[in-house]
């Protein structure tokens, strides 16, 4: 999960173009960005502000039936990066590296993620599964999505609102993470790795608790 401790704390391995530089003035802590903001939690509150209005507007621009492609899963960082980074919506044009693992190649993000729409996206979208099923596609395509890593920030934030767009098409609640932390954080972490080997059981194990939780919380209300 995308926090201001992780933001932090990352060392990323970039080349001197616009998507690896940082904001004057930030001390090599905030991305060069349209709002000029240079401290880590002006930076966390807008992304987090942008990150609601949008959720809000794409979730009535897609609906129940609908079958997403790579180009939407862009246009969701679109529309929720767009006023704070010039380059949202675009894939990353440079490497990036976090705790000695490597994510995609920029270069290979195209194919990537067109391979990613015609295995995943075309299998498990419109999310009209019932029960487990819903769980196992989540986890399929949370986990891909996240190792492509397509974007130069945000990447699993908008792997998270994909995932709630789809359990909305099953008839599902909007999904609360909130609970992803602790124990729970280090077991989401271990089933990405695990979606390396296209082991995606423990992946799916988080979004059962992640349904179960959401659903729970709205019959609370």
């Amino acid at each position: 999960m995308d926090t201001s401790k992780r933001r932090k704390s990352r060392r990323y391995d970039t080349s001197g173009i616009i998507e690896a530089q940082f904001e004057p003035g930030s001390h090599d802590r905030v991305l060069r960005n349209l709002l000029a903001i240079k401290t880590v939690d002006k930076m966390d509150q807008a992304e987090a502000l942008a990150l609601e209005e949008s959720q809000d507007l794409l979730i009535r621009t897609y609906d129940r039936k609908y079958q997403f492609t790579a180009k939407d899963i862009c246009q969701m960082h679109k529309v929720w990066m767009g006023k704070i980074y010039a380059w949202a919506g675009e894939y990353r044009r440079v490497n990036l590296s976090k705790d000695n693992s490597k994510f995609a190649t920029a270069e290979h993000i195209p194919n990537l993620m067109q391979d990613f729409e015609t295995t995943f996206l075309n299998k498990n979208t419109p999310c009209l599964f019932k029960k487990d099923a819903i769980a196992q596609a989540l986890a399929e395509v949370h986990v891909e999505l996240v190792l492509i890593h397509p974007f130069r920030e945000g990447n699993g934030r908008v792997s998270r609102l994909l995932a709630i767009l789809m359990a909305l098409q099953a008839g599902l609640p909007i999904l609360d993470f909130s609970d992803i932390q602790g124990k729970r954080r280090e077991s989401y972490f271990l089933a990405v790795q695990e979606g390396m080997k296209r082991n995606y059981k423990p992946m799916e194990e988080v979004f059962k608790k992640v349904i179960e939780t959401s659903v729970s919380r709205v019959k609370e209300r």
